[in-house]
């Protein structure tokens, strides 16, 4: 968590017009499941696969048009290549076929033995700790890419029987904003993962994915971060040690034309940049941490402005409940910042109600087709709440 002396900290409290609040097309009947499901449930994950790796076709290295359709707009990443050819020259070697399945489509079967010991025996030979760290995250992406090739749709990271891109319609983002999708590797082709509906509705420019770990997303981020300025730079991250402020508290020293200049394009073009940390709880600390000393390189200082968003439950909680109510998804976390923002006269005449709302039909979208191939396969549609006695 942010330290009151070390961060400079916003608090956003959302008051929900009657328009953005979730849709009561969320609702889930729940029936209790019967033998013959809890049967299905562990017959119908996903079929174990084969990766597809010839060299015709879609085999071999990432190309940057394959790495662009997943979302992403760095150059291919020369690590992820590096540990795929690992793999490639692996499989030829001790004469085994990669496989993927079950959930999160990791590796499975011989293969997966071998390549673990292999894998850590690297991981033991480099001792610069960064160097450790970007191996983890290429290591995860590489096999992630593999075991998805020819099973995810590469823009809405379903199953291709499940693909919900024809449903999901496109919104401009106001220019002044733009948000930074900030993943972790195991976040990265997550079928439940929301923060890819960003891009999907906003574009890739207005939504950027960067992969934490990655050098060549990094480094993107980064300067971009640069060249706006510290003071047009904002992480959304949680705070519990600070009183809660609301945008207007927030900006409530600054003048009309001040809070004008801030949100004008005239600015020398420069947007707002808003860091969303799109990871599990645990681990979010450490990507925050990283982000901490990013801004020390950049700034001289760690201290970055900090926004901790005090909001509702997500739809998504229904399927992927979060440890407490102040804990949301990443779609969620930009739907209120872009609620909030709207209560300021001087951007409310931006339509920020209006692409939250293109949001959250968006997250109601992921949430239907999650919920529709969960009842297909005989999986349950509701999760037991974890950590109740955070909950009011």
């Amino acid at each position: 968590m942010l330290s009151s002396a070390s961060n400079r900290v916003l608090t956003f409290t959302l008051q929900f017009s009657s328009s953005l609040k979730f849709s009561p097309k969320t609702h889930i009947d729940y029936r209790p499941r019967s033998l013959h499901s809890s049967i299905m449930s562990s017959a119908s994950r996903s079929s174990p696969r084969e990766a597809l790796l010839d060299d015709r076709g879609c085999g071999g290295p990432i190309t940057l048009e394959e790495w662009q359709r997943w979302g992403c707009i760095s150059p291919v990443p020369a690590m992820v290549n590096a540990v795929i050819q690992d793999l490639k020259l692996l499989e030829n070697n001790i004469d085994a076929h990669m496989v993927f399945g079950g959930n999160g489509g990791k590796l499975q079967g011989d293969f997966k033995i071998q390549e673990d010991k292999k894998h850590r025996a690297k991981y033991e030979t480099l001792a610069d700790s960064d160097k450790k760290f970007q191996f983890y995250s290429a290591r995860q992406i590489a096999c992630r890419l593999l075991g998805s090739r020819g099973y995810l749709c590469q823009k809405c990271w379903l199953p291709m029987e499940d693909c919900m891109c024809s449903k999901v319609k496109p919104s401009s983002l106001w220019h002044g904003i733009k948000f930074w999708v900030y993943m972790h590797p195991k976040d990265f082709l997550r079928q439940n993962n929301t923060g890819k509906l960003l891009w999907q509705v906003f574009g890739v420019q207005a939504a950027t994915l960067c992969l934490y770990g990655i050098s060549e997303d990094e480094e993107i981020m980064w300067n971009a971060f640069k060249d706006a300025g510290k003071a047009k730079v904002w992480c959304l991250y949680p705070n519990h040690n600070n009183a809660p402020k609301t945008v207007q508290d927030a900006f409530s020293h600054q003048t009309s034309a001040d809070m004008e200049c801030a949100y004008s394009l005239t600015n020398k073009d420069r947007p707002l940049n808003f860091v969303l940390i799109d990871g599990t709880w645990s681990n979010s600390a450490a990507m925050f941490r990283r982000v901490k000393e990013q801004a020390k390189l950049a700034w001289g200082e760690e201290d970055i402005p900090c926004i901790s968003l005090a909001t509702g439950a997500s739809a998504m909680h229904k399927l992927r409940p979060q440890p407490s109510w102040d804990r949301t998804c990443t779609a969620a976390a930009a739907i209120s910042v872009l609620a909030e923002l709207q209560l300021l006269p001087e951007c409310s005449t931006h339509g920020l109600d209006k692409q939250a709302e293109a949001v959250e039909d968006a997250l109601i979208v992921l949430l239907e087709v999650l919920t529709t191939r969960r009842l297909r396969m005989g999986r349950s549609i509701t999760r037991k709440v974890r950590h109740s006695r955070d909950i009011c």
